[in-house]
Order: structure tokens, then C-alpha cells, then sequence
């Protein structure tokens, strides 16, 4: 197994919001459409082709009422020209809610969770876990958000916090139900999966199906040395304070935009362009625009 070779554009994401992380500690998170749309610009203007996103209450918990992403999905297209991608991520919501909005609204990609973990915040200073639940994500469910994707002509994006979520896709690709092109997500640094070192990405991206186009997702300040790293292997790349709220130790950013120009200037220092919107539907091989 082996990924394919990269393009030298590449392609950022901007994870804009989350659902965990509050304002109490960044006041940058966006919680309403319209602020979350207005992220989507600055991340937009800063170089992000792709914005992942979450739906959030208006007091910050989460939100999965299909109107609310639909809300979301108009407020970005009326500023900005990105890909948009729509989470299905959750604990404790039934498979239904989940994909609900994806089947009504069709976005460009949906992220796809591809396996079961424990997923924990754990604070070394106060001795405390501040999250603690299993994220569970069993073969039918996942087969089921295919199935939902592919019904809708969105392309899943397969989130792997572990080595064992990779290998996961191999009998859902011999089933038939997962289809190339495929696009990977390397998540590193959540409490309950892979650590985030550039030796366990170097693993990871060489364990990818063949013909694999993939990003990372450092967790934490860890999430530069794995951008730098990925950007340097042909991978692509995504931050977002959903992912990291600081641009360096005791220097929080004040928008997503902040944290997608670090990592534009870090592919430019390596040589490495950044795909537009366009180039990376084109890259990506998604359909168009609405």
C-alpha cells in the first residue's frame, strides 16, 4: 500500500469552530452562521481552498439541525468561493442526525470517521481529564454514511486518528461501497490515538491505499512541526482553531485566517504553491461549484 504521489500545490483546510474548544478560551470561535461564514472569508483570504465545519448553538454547544447548515452553507457561498465540508462527527447522536444534513444539502466532501476510540483531554497541570468518552464509529455505521455520501455525490473524507483506522478501509474498498479517488485525514495528537511525531506520520502516509491523496491534523502546538512535516512529503495540510488555537507558545490567533497564513508561508519557505479553490477541485477531482 502506498500513497499517491503528491501535487506540488498544497491544498489547506481551515477547520473553523469544533465543538469542544469555547470562547472562554479563544474568543475568536465562532459559534452563529454568520460567524462562522465570516471565518470561512478570512480563511478564505488567507488561502484556504477547503473549510471544515460544525454547526454550533448560538451559546456554543452543538448544533445538527439541517437548518443551521443550511443557514452555514449560504452565508459562506454568499462570501466566499471554498469547498465546503460538513462534519458528521459526534457521540451519543443517533447515524440519522448525523448524516441528515449531508443528504439535504450535498456539500462538496463530508467528514467520515473510520473507527472506534477513546477520545480523551487530559491536563497535565490540574491533573484532570477534561473530556473522557468513546467515539464510537462501528463498520455498519461507517458503511452507512457511505452509502449516505455516495447517494448524495459527496466525497467522504476518512478521518484516521490511528494506524487501525487506515487498515480499516480495506474491506469497505473490497465491498465495493468505498471508491476512489480516496482522501485521507491523518489525525495526530487526540488522547487515544497516534501521537503526534513526524516518524508516526512518515508511517502513516507510506500505510495509505494506493492512490491516497492526504492532509494532516496536528492537535495542539504539535500541529506545526507536523504541517512543516507534511508540507515536505507532498501531503496536504489542515489547521483551524478548531485543531490548535495558538500560532506559537503564548500567542493566540485571532482568527482561522492567522493560523491559515502560518501554513501558507510554511509551504511558500519549502517551495510549494497553494492550491486555489479552483485548482483544488480540480486536484481533488470533486464536482463543481454550486
Amino acid at each position: 500500500m502506498s500513497a499517491a504521489p503528491q501535487t506540488s500545490r498544497c491544498i489547506v483546510t481551515a477547520a473553523l469552530t469544533g465543538v469542544l474548544a469555547r470562547r472562554d478560551l479563544c474568543p475568536a470561535i465562532p459559534y452563529t452562521p454568520v460567524e462562522i461564514a465570516e471565518e470561512a472569508r478570512r480563511a478564505a483570504d488567507a488561502g484556504a481552498a477547503i473549510v471544515h465545519i460544525h454547526a454550533r448553538t448560538a451559546d456554543g454547544g452543538p448544533d445538527w439541525a439541517v437548518e443551521t447548515f443550511a443557514e452555514i452553507a449560504a452565508a459562506v457561498r454568499a462570501r466566499c468561493d471554498v469547498i465546503l465540508n460538513f462534519s458528521t462527527g459526534a457521540v451519543g447522536i443517533p447515524r440519522e442526525q448525523r448524516v441528515a444534513h449531508i443528504r439535504a444539502l450535498a456539500p462538496e466532501m463530508a467528514a467520515l470517521n473510520m473507527g472506534s476510540m477513546n477520545y480523551a483531554i487530559y491536563s497535565r497541570r490540574t491533573k484532570r481529564f477534561h473530556a473522557d468518552h468513546v467515539f464510537a464509529n462501528p463498520f455498519a455505521d461507517i458503511r452507512y454514511f457511505l452509502e449516505a455520501m455516495s447517494e448524495a455525490g459527496v466525497r467522504p473524507e476518512l478521518e484516521c486518528f490511528d494506524c487501525g483506522h487506515i487498515g480499516n478501509s480495506e474491506p469497505l474498498i473490497d465491498l465495493g461501497v468505498l471508491r476512489r479517488p480516496y482522501q485521507f485525514s491523518l489525525i495526530m495528537g487526540v488522547l487515544g490515538g497516534i501521537p503526534g511525531t513526524v516518524r508516526n506520520l512518515v508511517h502513516q502516509a507510506g500505510s495509505l491505499p494506493e492512490g491516497s491523496r492526504w492532509q494532516v491534523i496536528g492537535i495542539g502546538l504539535e500541529q506545526w512541526k507536523l504541517v512543516a512535516a507534511a508540507v515536505g512529503l507532498g501531503g496536504n495540510v489542515r489547521v483551524g482553531l478548531e485543531d490548535n488555537l495558538y500560532l506559537e507558545e503564548g500567542r493566540m490567533a485571532r482568527s482561522n485566517g492567522e493560523l491559515v497564513a502560518k501554513a501558507v508561508a510554511m509551504c511558500r519557505e519549502q517551495g510549494r504553491g497553494v492550491a486555489s479553490c479552483p485548482e483544488a477541485r480540480r486536484l481533488l477531482e470533486l464536482k463543481e461549484a454550486p
